[in-house]
């Protein structure tokens, strides 16, 4: 394993900064409950039926701030009831922990106007996601040889039409599949022979939640970053998001 800097230190570091010096969030004692959304909560009723929400492979947790939402995929779903304060000095040691911080650092980063698009698409916007996603690459990247980690099908379909792109996975079910013409790669996996091949990664945000993502940091290519999980992270780490449909 690569060796970075522990983000979740990072993170909860920049969040109490913001909601104690800056705002005074915590001594306002504001509320964050986390509920976990069913599949059509999430997603609606999109076109396609292999998403990993509506395979039960993962779960969408929504945090509130105020009036405000953010999510974050985990494998680790359950409610949880707090105050702002508790999130810059709860454990981070476990799926659901961590989806509980992000999906609370999402939601009060957008009530404070400095994160967004921090709800997930439903219904159509799956597909135009990932049409969007095609061009915006082409676009910034030309015609580049993508490393796709974190198989989203209708993305992985739409960029395997586009471009040369190896997609890895981490669910068994997935590994060794062949999908849109692709085997689907092992995620744990050599890195530095990926990064050799690849010109662009593009990442799911859900790493942020099971922690790989220490994992993509020290990459020198271009990374990406999509979803609505790492929505509050990206811009406090300076990270690229793709995430065109969310809310």
């Amino acid at each position: 394993m690569r060796e970075a800097k522990d983000v979740f230190t990072v993170l909860q570091e920049k969040l109490k900064e913001i909601v104690d010096y800056e705002n005074g969030l915590s001594q306002q004692k504001i509320e964050i409950s986390c509920s976990v959304l069913t599949t059509e909560e999430a997603i609606g009723n999109p076109e396609r039926q292999d998403f990993p929400l509506q395979k039960g492979k993962e779960k969408l947790m929504q945090a509130r701030c105020r009036d405000s939402c953010g999510q974050a995929f985990t494998d680790m779903p359950n409610d949880y009831a707090g105050i702002v304060g508790d999130l810059t000095t709860m454990p981070l040691n476990t799926n659901y922990e961590r989806a509980v911080f992000i999906s609370g650092l999402n939601a009060v980063l957008r009530e404070l106007g400095m994160a967004g698009h921090t709800i997930h698409c439903r219904d159509g916007g799956p597909r135009q996601c990932a049409v969007e996603i095609g061009a915006i690459i082409a676009g910034e990247y030309g015609h580049p040889r993508i490393a796709m980690f974190g198989l989203q099908p209708a993305i992985a379909e739409t960029l395997a039409q586009q471009f040369e792109l190896r997609v890895f996975d981490l669910d068994p079910d997935n590994i060794g599949q062949t999908k849109f013409g692709l085997v689907i790669e092992n995620g744990e996996c050599d890195l530095d022979e990926v990064e050799g091949w690849a010109d662009l990664f593009l990442v799911t945000g859900s790493t942020l939640c099971n922690g790989s993502i220490r994992e993509f940091l020290p990459i020198r290519k271009p990374v990406a970053f999509f979803g609505t999980t790492i929505a509050g992270a990206a811009p406090l780490l300076g990270l690229k998001r793709i995430c065109p449909q969310s809310a």
